[in-house]
């Protein structure tokens, strides 16, 4: 079963939460052929409201702000944007870069999408982790008739 193609959006989450280093590397590698980057905006540190749904009844509610940093970049003359939780201006320009280089299709767009695709899988295995450290704790009830 082949998964469905990666939206701009989805690739910026998984940007987002890929480590550091990878995101670095890659960037220094997206920029190894001569690229013109243009810092647009930022990397500027900041606060965001988290907003979480209730699981029940599915109400949104503001649980706090929470500290992020945002960067915008042009590459070869195509915008990229990332947002990363944390303050790691470097991380988060590193990000901006590859969303760049995907957008534009450019020669390492590949290799972005390869660490997407390594992000997405090593989070499903957390969770999937997580889950399964937790169901011997659910509790079960039975309705009397």
């Amino acid at each position: 079963m082949t998964s469905p193609p990666l939206t701009r959006d989805r690739a910026a989450e998984l940007l987002a939460r890929a480590a550091a280093d990878d995101l670095v590397a890659l960037a220094d590698e997206c920029l190894t052929d001569g690229a013109e980057l243009t810092v647009l905006s930022g990397p500027e540190v900041g606060t965001i409201a988290a907003q979480v749904r209730e699981p029940i009844a599915h109400d949104r509610f503001l649980l706090g702000d929470v500290l992020a940093c945002r960067a915008e970049v042009s590459l070869n003359g195509q915008r990229g944007w990332a947002v990363r939780l944390g303050d790691n201006r470097i991380a988060t320009l590193a990000a901006a870069v590859c969303d760049a280089e995907l957008a534009a299709d450019r020669p390492g767009s590949q290799r972005v999408l390869d660490l997407c695709a390594r992000v997405a899988g090593e989070h499903a295995t957390a969770d999937r982790d997580e889950w399964a450290a937790l169901a011997p704790t659910v509790v079960r009830f039975e309705e009397l008739t």
